[in-house]
């Protein structure tokens, strides 16, 4: 594996918080909110994916460097796929090797929630046609492991030291918004009195979800459509669902089989008890 090498003035306009996923777990919405705050500046484009290998990795540190222009006390960055081993791998390693005292937050959900909203993603942006019953029943897929966060978590303590990583919850930062962030300002070492506007948005709910026709589809290939990719994440999603309302219709919450249910439900405990020992946490909001 490829790692990249820093110039001695690299590490004051490289990002020093990152925000490690999960995905479907409030990474856009907590995004937003610390972009919030005058000591920290997120970047632009929410999910930079720097650190993927097969993804933008090979863009080089100078592309990496033009996010972060700021001279912001908090520079941060956002991207869900860096909890997404094992399919993409080498990740920690990779923070490490460029930013080794960065500060990173892992915000998780309730395990079996978080696998039927990534279903529900997949669904509504056509690459996935299976019923969530059939598409859940590998659990060695993408789908069960990105839930597995105690397994996520260790792949970056070979790395980072515990107090490097901040845990936290969706249902927190839902039912308590404002003691979960003055938690992350604290952890930060910035202002942790400042309240943030945290009622005006809500990104990407289950129940806003649709999902293209064929036409639809046809538009969305189209290159000026396509441009539509570079608005911030918490724009797009809002256009596009403007712009394709009339090739979609409204898509629900699938129901998982309860059967089913039980078995994620048994086949998770053993990573979230050892989450639960890890971190000292309860997760008491949890289905299991």
């Amino acid at each position: 594996m490829q790692l990249l090498t820093l110039k001695n003035t690299d590490q004051c306009l490289l990002p020093n918080l990152i925000i490690i996923g999960a995905m479907k777990c409030g990474t856009t919405s907590l995004h937003h909110y610390l972009n919030l705050h005058p000591q920290i500046f997120m970047s632009r484009q929410k999910e930079l994916h720097f650190f993927v290998e097969q993804k933008n990795w090979t863009k080089g540190i100078e592309w990496y460097k033009s996010h972060f222009n700021s001279q912001a006390k908090i520079r941060g960055e956002t991207s869900p796929s860096y909890t997404g081993y094992p399919k993409w791998t080498g990740v920690p390693e990779k923070i490490y090797s460029l930013v080794p005292d960065a500060q990173l937050i892992y915000i998780l959900r309730d395990p079996i929630e978080r696998v039927i909203s990534h279903y529900l993603h997949r669904y509504a942006a056509g690459v996935e046609n299976r019923s969530i019953n059939d598409a859940l029943a590998d659990f060695e897929s993408d789908y069960i492991l990105r839930s597995k966060y105690y397994f996520q978590l260790q792949q970056y303590l070979n790395y980072f030291p515990k107090s490097n990583i901040l845990i936290i919850t969706l249902e927190d930062l839902n039912h308590n918004p404002q003691a979960t962030l003055k938690k992350i300002f604290k952890y930060l070492n910035i202002d942790e009195n400042l309240e943030i506007e945290t009622n005006s948005k809500q990104f990407h709910k289950s129940t806003s979800k649709i999902r293209k026709n064929s036409l639809g589809f046809f538009i969305s290939k189209m290159p000026l459509i396509h441009r539509i990719s570079q608005l911030p994440h918490e724009i797009r999603w809002q256009v596009e669902n403007i712009l394709y309302s009339p090739f979609a219709q409204q898509i629900e919450k699938p129901t998982l089989d309860e059967n089913l249910r039980q078995k994620l439900i048994e086949y998770f405990k053993e990573d979230i008890n050892a989450l639960r020992d890890e971190t000292g946490q309860d997760f008491q909001k949890w289905s299991l």
